[in-house]
């Protein structure tokens, strides 16, 4: 295990871009930076002073294009200002340059998810085939995650042209939020990742109860629904919902881990880790590694000590062999990208 990059103040994702480089984001700082033998430089024309900074809301998740080799694209979800002086939670393509130094071109992929005090702002990307999907928070309103209308505590689809996936299940919506809509009733999903069969699935903070991973099925409502006003006390899958609940892989139980990004990671190396979901804990200070059978039944879970020692953890990303990244979460310019390899 090595602090790879240091000197951070929040960063909030990370990619592996090829021949041992890192892009990785700044939520606060609302920086994108490459790292690159042993040094980080910040990626030039990135407009950070038009990324709206509050709370738990900046410049956030970060994704790269199925492409990226060829076309230098990738994707963030950030805080952006509105007209007459609201705010949003919006995901945007950029373009670098071949040298990888400079934006070069920016794209408005999606916008207007609901923000407040920038409490509950999401936002995770997940990027595989043609599409996009995306994590977003509910803003702390009772009535966006199961308002369908509403772009708020969902996952959303969209194609890389920017239009809605025409899987999405109401693609026949006369509103044009409610056809991105790909599952709703979430409270502010933190993390996205694919499994190797192509199944979703989605980490989720909960109240004071109940983190959550979810098993995505298009169209599957997840049962938050905080109303009225935002009554934290109702449970983070409520049964008593009209039709169907699909009820979480795992939960934290009570309280909660305070649970952030997190994904699969992968290498024959990892032993009993690989293919495991790797879920970062932010006030448990921890990573907790889930192991989940092929039909998404929990078979077991594993806290190693060595990750418990670097204080708050924002998200685990996969690497190239048996490697991830694990980001912290500390604040103050005291924070890491961690690189983790097994033992030789």
């Amino acid at each position: 295990m090595k602090r790879l990059v240091t000197g951070l103040d929040k960063p909030w994702d990370v990619r592996p871009i090829g021949q041992g480089r890192l892009l990785y984001t700044q939520r606060d700082r609302a920086t994108v930076s490459i790292w690159s033998d042993g040094r980080s430089r910040v990626v030039r024309g990135f407009p950070t002073s038009s990324v709206w900074v509050s709370g738990e809301t900046g410049l956030m998740g970060l994704e790269l294009d199925p492409r990226f080799k060829r076309n230098h694209r990738f994707y963030t979800c950030q805080g952006g200002s509105t007209a007459g002086d609201g705010h949003d939670v919006r995901v945007m393509r950029w373009t670098l340059n071949s040298a990888l130094t400079r934006i070069t071109a920016s794209k408005r992929m999606i916008g207007g998810f609901p923000a407040t005090s920038g409490r509950h702002g999401g936002c995770r990307l997940l990027a595989t085939g043609s599409k996009l999907y995306v994590g977003t928070g509910d803003a702390a309103v009772g009535a966006n995650p199961e308002n369908k209308k509403s772009l708020g505590g969902k996952t959303l689809c969209l194609q890389l042209s920017g239009r809605p996936c025409s899987s999405n299940p109401f693609i026949g919506s006369s509103n044009r939020n409610q056809r991105f809509v790909h599952t709703y009733g979430h409270r502010n999903v933190q993390g996205l990742d694919r499994r190797r069969d192509g199944v979703l699935f989605s980490v989720e903070q909960g109240t004071y109860r109940d983190d959550e991973v979810n098993l995505l099925r298009n169209g599957g409502d997840y049962g938050y629904n905080p109303v009225p006003g935002y009554n934290e006390s109702v449970p983070m899958t409520d049964q008593s919902l009209p039709g169907r609940q699909r009820n979480a892989v795992w939960s934290s139980g009570d309280p909660t881990l305070a649970a952030s990004g997190g994904g699969f990671v992968y290498g024959k190396r990892l032993g009993a880790y690989d293919g495991t979901f790797a879920v970062a804990a932010l006030k448990a200070e921890r990573v907790v590694f889930l192991t989940v059978s092929d039909s998404g039944r929990l078979q077991g879970v594993r806290v190693p000590p060595a990750l418990r020692k670097f204080g708050r953890i924002r998200t685990v990303v996969d690497g190239p062999g048996s490697v991830f990244y694990v980001t912290t979460d500390n604040g103050g310019g005291n924070d890491a990208i961690l690189a983790v390899r097994p033992r030789r």
